[in-house]
């Protein structure tokens, strides 16, 4: 895990984008390493400074490290330096120089690190200086779903998990030194004078894997059939191959298509490519394609919380994804292109969390949200739609942030009858209509958008829906 030190105004000053770094962060060291790896954040607690202490100290044999945004405020922050302080001891404790604890990330320039006379009175500002440093301080200004800021994240993830991977190379020699502060007291433990071995991090466990091939060649032949035999928790590895079923997910499950995208085809008529009913699960790296035969979506998530990634969906019947009845999903990295009815349809209180989608080429729009449904919808591409991009209505919700919204058919976005979204930081631009079209007694928070360069301009709003809508700060 790890802990992420910043000045708490600073997030508020860039509109959360420190709290999207977190979230884009641990995205991608997770697409790096294959596993979960949470970064603590908030700090708004009392209790927080307690509590991430007592994390270090309870996981002093786990690898644990330290994110700071350094920004000048961060010097002249008491539980900034504090926690910095508590990760210098740790990584003195550990007496492993190969191991690299905190991972700066210099967010904006600091004169106290800059300027040598002004750093030599500061003892943490030398420590700064003299690490390898994440450099973000013109990437602050670069939209997050950049290709160089893409691969700023990914430099940084490579560097997390090359640590992870040193504590745990077989045949590595363990520390000589590894002293644990008990809580509570001053008394201390080495582990030399112990005369134990030092302790190492515990590896996680692999869960069991089923192993699906069309050719008879492993555990299954069909998916099908591995799901109904799996126990909850374990992972079924799919073989390249076309797969005519539809899967029924009814157990937390983890599915892998193996091969490059599209090697790996779940083809269903006549019912949904995956129909989703569980508390847990994860699909990456499939091709699901539903063809029709009835009212169908190509994905039908209606409980819990699926983790969509990396999959191509299409859907000659219904949506290409339909999220409802409260379920809350994550949908990353897919592509989901054209569905007969709307690419992503969030509705009857449907949650959920989209980033870094491909939507296009849909008949209707490529995000629809209605009756109740609040998904967040976050640096995704949304374009070329017969219809609206996104399109909000009957009382649904949503977040909208970072997403380029473009050459759509109708405009970019659409809000009605009691439509109530949030829109922060898009480029909502080269649509046929306007950017954003608001009647019928819409409204929302519509600011710090681009609405430029659209066919018949920034707006569209009626009347009815004047009072209802918020605007601020958007170019047009």
């Amino acid at each position: 895990m790890a802990f992420m030190s910043y000045v708490r105004s600073a997030d508020e000053h860039e509109r959360g984008r420190l709290t999207e770094f977190r979230e884009r962060l641990e995205a991608e060291v997770r697409m790096q390493t294959g596993e979960e790896f949470p970064i603590f954040q908030d700090r708004k607690d009392i209790q927080w400074g307690q509590k991430w202490k007592e994390r270090v100290e309870q996981s002093l044999d786990d690898v644990t490290f330290l994110i700071p945004i350094i920004i000048p405020g961060f010097f002249k922050s008491v539980p900034c330096r504090k926690e910095l302080q508590c990760f210098l001891e740790r990584e003195k404790a550990l007496d492993r120089a190969d191991l690299v604890l905190i991972l700066p990330v210099y967010y904006v320039e600091c004169p106290l690190l800059s300027d040598e006379k002004k750093r030599a009175k500061d003892q943490l500002a030398q420590v700064i200086a003299e690490r390898q440093w994440a450099d973000w301080r013109d990437l602050r200004f670069e939209p997050l779903t950049s290709p160089q800021v893409g691969k700023a994240f990914a430099k940084l993830a490579i560097q997390i998990r090359d640590a992870l991977e040193r504590t745990s190379a077989p045949g590595e020699a363990p520390p000589e030194r590894v002293r644990r502060e008990r809580r509570g007291g001053a008394e201390s433990l080495s582990v030399a004078e112990a005369g134990e071995a030092a302790p190492r991090p515990t590896p996680k466990t692999e869960p069991p894997t089923r192993v699906v091939d069309p050719m008879h060649r492993a555990d299954h032949p069909t998916i099908t059939e591995a799901i109904q035999a799996a126990n909850p928790g374990d992972r079924i590895l799919v073989r390249p191959g076309l797969y005519e079923e539809g899967l029924v997910m009814d157990k937390p499950l983890e599915i892998i298509g193996e091969g490059d995208r599209g090697e790996v085809v779940v083809q269903a008529t006549g019912k949904s490519a995956i129909s989703f009913r569980a508390s847990m699960g994860r699909v990456v790296n499939l091709t699901l394609r539903q063809t029709g035969g009835g009212q169908w979506f190509g994905v039908d998530i209606a409980q819990g919380r699926l983790e969509l990634e990396d999959c191509d969906i299409t859907s000659r019947s219904l949506s290409c994804v339909g999220i409802h009845a409260g379920a809350d999903p994550r949908l990353r990295r897919n592509r989901i292109h054209d569905a007969e009815q709307s690419g992503v349809f969030v509705y009857e209180n449907g949650q959920g969390t989209l980033e870094d989608n491909d939507i296009f080429a849909n008949v209707q729009a490529g995000v629809a949200i209605r009756e109740g449904g609040n998904p967040t919808v976050r640096r995704n591409r949304i374009h070329h739609g017969k219809q609206s991009g996104v399109f909000i209505y009957e009382n649904g919700q949503g977040t909208l942030e970072d997403n380029d919204i473009f050459a759509n058919a109708f405009a970019g976005v659409q809000i009605k009858t009691g439509g109530n979204p949030t829109l922060r930081r898009n480029r909502i631009n080269k649509n046929g209509y306007e950017a954003v079209w608001v009647h019928q007694a819409g409204g929302g928070t519509i600011e710090d958008n681009d609405l430029r360069d659209n066919e018949m301009g920034p707006w569209d709003v009626s009347t009815d829906s004047e009072p209802k809508l918020k605007r601020a700060r958007n170019q047009q």
